[in-house]
């Protein structure tokens, strides 16, 4: 196994490389160094003199890509993207072009982040996971045909209605909670109650349609027809080996979206007012701090990659049968 981790762990260093150089060229297509010297000088009359100064002291001075200028390996080494790249491979993100230190940042608000995420992913499993089994359950019934009619619609419903739905109606009318904001400590719990709540709520259309389909595919099998040759009842069957068996896909899809949970919810925590991660790439993208916006690209490619090697592992760790090499 040992060997199979160092193995995908060099696969991603090209990947981590070719990301970074679509970030580099993306974002400079669309803001020179000089828009961004404009941007964080604050001031529309702001001269030449002060641009270049500016350029200078957060090191984008240079050519973008290749300095022709430059001799030898300076040709590549003498550049933002070589510059502004190689700490990145260390995790140091250095300072946003505001002077702010990024790592600072990110671990303070990873907390807030977490603390949406995490119970999302594990509330949500389990109520996404049990409905799809009562789905399957009644299957070919009254009940499943008006479950799949309401979890197409409740697909089709903008995540945006959810979150001003339930401001209105939880925050709002029924005085509940806080419609947004954040506080320290235990007092946070009263302003994170809304948004998982809501989060929950969008997500069961698309997952719990997603794990009835796993679920469907897998009652069909000839183990699942063995089961029931053998007396068991139908809630054993579905508990000890459809659920058993499924959970491969399921673990693909939960696994996956473990790097999501560091880097938070985007627009969840801008509609709430919560400082996490996901309202930092916002602020970062509106203020045209690319500083920010590499930092967390990079640092999201990683976790991703990191999500997918534990997706693999996980499959060993399910089904005996699945080796690594």
């Amino acid at each position: 196994m040992m060997a199979y981790i160092l193995r995908r762990v060099a696969y991603a260093l090209p990947i981590l490389i070719g990301v970074n150089l679509i970030t580099f060229a993306l974002f400079f297509v669309v803001n020179s160094p000089d828009d961004m010297a404009r941007m964080q000088l604050g001031d529309k009359r702001v001269t030449q003199e002060a641009i270049d100064t500016w350029k200078v002291e957060h090191g984008y001075d240079q050519p973008l890509f290749v300095n022709p200028q430059a001799d030898g390996l300076g040709v590549l080494t003498q550049t933002i993207f070589f510059q502004k790249s190689l700490k990145l491979f260390a995790f140091d993100f250095g300072a946003s072009d505001s002077g702010r230190d990024i790592g600072n940042d990110i671990s303070q608000r990873m907390w807030p982040s977490l603390a949406i995420a995490v119970p999302v992913l594990l509330v949500g499993l389990a109520i996404n996971i049990s409905y799809a089994l009562m789905i399957v359950f009644f299957r070919a019934t009254y009940i499943d045909v008006g479950s799949v009619v309401l979890l197409v619609a409740m697909m089709s419903i903008s995540s945006l209605f959810y979150i001003i739905g339930g401001q209105f109606l939880i925050g709002k009318l029924l005085h509940l909670v806080p419609i947004s904001g954040y506080d320290t400590g235990l007092e946070a719990i009263k302003f994170l109650i809304l948004p998982v709540i809501v989060s929950v709520i969008a997500g069961i259309g698309g997952g719990t349609r997603l794990y009835r389909t796993f679920f469907l595919e897998e009652i069909n099998r000839d183990y699942v027809r063995t089961a029931r040759a053998k007396g068991l009842a139908e809630r054993v069957v579905l508990f000890r080996h459809v659920l058993r068996n499924a959970l491969i896909p399921i673990l693909t899809g939960v696994v996956a979206v473990l790097p999501l949970l560091f880097m938070g919810a985007l627009i969840t925590e801008s509609f709430f007012g919560v400082p996490g991660l996901g309202s930092y790439t916002i602020d970062a993208i509106s203020r045209q701090d690319f500083a920010i916006v590499r930092a967390m690209v990079f640092l999201g490619s990683v976790l991703y990659i990191l999500g997918l090697i534990l997706t693999d592992i996980s499959y060993t760790l399910v089904d005996p049968r699945v080796r690594l090499s």
